[in-house]
């Protein structure tokens, strides 16, 4: 976190300059800008948003009356992609990780597309939702990513070939191969490392009569409002993200066929920075602790628990609106709650934070570009602390 004033819409600077309560706010117009300019970087690439960035009703019913599909993990979000206005065409379940009751209620939904990077899921697959077409994750290394992704999904290059042909005799469509290269990359390197892996199974899977119709290239886009932990800004090369993915697009098609489809499943990209916290000051302490060290801590409103739940990987832009340009201390920040754990990590100078030697309890806190995953791990009051209700901004205003 720092409390470096970051980039605001108006309608966001506008809403958390007159909200009085602890809240999250979207900037409905801020996603749809940002979903047309992904459009135009990546023309002709299936956009389908990774629900579970940001489960929020209305933010949905934006995005589907946009276009965009979505990537559901669980039949409680198809469910939600569904009633938010999405063809159930343009909904797939792209969680490797799946129960037979799982699937077969997805399959009851209507949805006809499943991630997969198993044999034993595949079986499962072609019992619950016999003629499903199936696209297998191959995993990749998450080099230059906040979140790796590395393990718990994907299979290797060669089980790749194996499951979708496995697919095949299943009595499946082995329809397409995907990627993650790890959330909120911070490279183009791995986009290029994971093109690199998709050809490389393409190749094999052509010599066994295997032609997928569609690569789906995950989630991974960056946010750009988030800072290191030294207080500077991450400056992501989007870019270069964009030229990168641009041309591995066009080099596969030109390898394996004009007619490859891409996918693409943003979720962070297109919600984080339309999104921002409003919260409020507890209290600024200074204690000594038991190694002799004396520290200022800043407990606010808002932590873990109740809309920062990634705290522990992120730095957030704070904005202390009633104390610009003050003297500031180093602090580190905290939540309200009683488990030690609920503070942003504090081992070392770069965990604290410039707070205004000045504020006191009530004062207002804005955290920037907070829009991403806040209401998706809200928990029900841990300690009996709320989780943050939120406002969606609609035409700016």
């Amino acid at each position: 976190m720092t409390a470096a004033p970051g980039s605001l819409t108006p309608a966001l600077r506008s809403a958390l300059a007159e909200a009085t309560d602890d809240r999250i706010f979207y900037d409905l117009a801020g996603i749809a800008r940002v979903y047309t300019t992904l459009l135009d970087e990546l023309p002709g690439t299936d956009v389908r948003f990774a629900l579970k960035a940001c489960p929020v009703d209305e933010v949905l019913a934006e995005l589907a009356a946009l276009g965009a599909g979505f990537d559901a993990a669980s039949p409680n979000e198809i469910t939600q992609a569904l009633r938010a206005g999405a063809p159930v065409g343009r909904v797939h379940y792209g969680n490797t990780v799946k129960s037979d009751q799982g699937i077969a209620e997805a399959y009851r939904l209507g949805i006809r597309d499943f991630a997969t990077d198993s044999l034993p899921d595949v079986t499962a697959i072609a019992e619950h939702a016999p003629g499903a077409r199936v696209f297998c994750r191959i995993a990749t290394s998450g080099e230059g990513a906040l979140w790796g992704l590395s393990r718990k999904f994907g299979c290797s290059p060669a089980d790749a070939v194996e499951v979708l042909t496995a697919a095949r005799a299943a009595g499946l469509t082995p329809a397409g191969l995907s990627v993650h290269v790890g959330s909120q990359q911070l490279t183009s390197e791995a986009w290029t490392a994971a093109f690199a892996l998709i050809d490389g199974v393409l190749v094999e899977l052509r010599r066994r009569g295997i032609r997928p119709d569609h690569v789906n290239l995950g989630g991974g886009l960056p946010a750009l409002g988030y800072v290191d932990r030294h207080g500077s800004a991450l400056e992501p090369p989007l870019g270069e993200i964009f030229r990168t993915v641009r041309q591995g697009c066009d080099r596969l098609r030109h390898l394996h066929g004009g007619d490859l489809d891409f996918v693409l499943e943003p979720g962070r990209h297109l919600v984080a920075d339309q999104g921002a916290i409003r919260t409020r000051v507890y209290r600024l302490t200074h204690r000594q602790q038991p190694d002799g060290e004396r520290e200022h801590w800043l407990y606010l409103g808002c932590g873990k628990y109740n809309g920062l739940y990634e705290m522990d990987q992120l730095q957030y832009r704070l904005v202390f609106p009633t104390h610009p340009d003050r003297e500031c201390v180093p602090a580190v920040v905290a939540g309200p709650t009683c488990d030690s754990d609920d503070a942003f990590p504090h081992g070392h100078a770069t965990g604290r934070v410039p707070v205004p030697r000045a504020v006191a309890s009530g004062d207002p806190v804005w955290i920037l570009s907070s829009g991403a995953y806040a209401v998706s791990y809200l928990t029900q009051g841990f300690n009996g602390f709320d989780p943050l209700p939120y406002t969606v901004l609609r035409d700016g205003a």
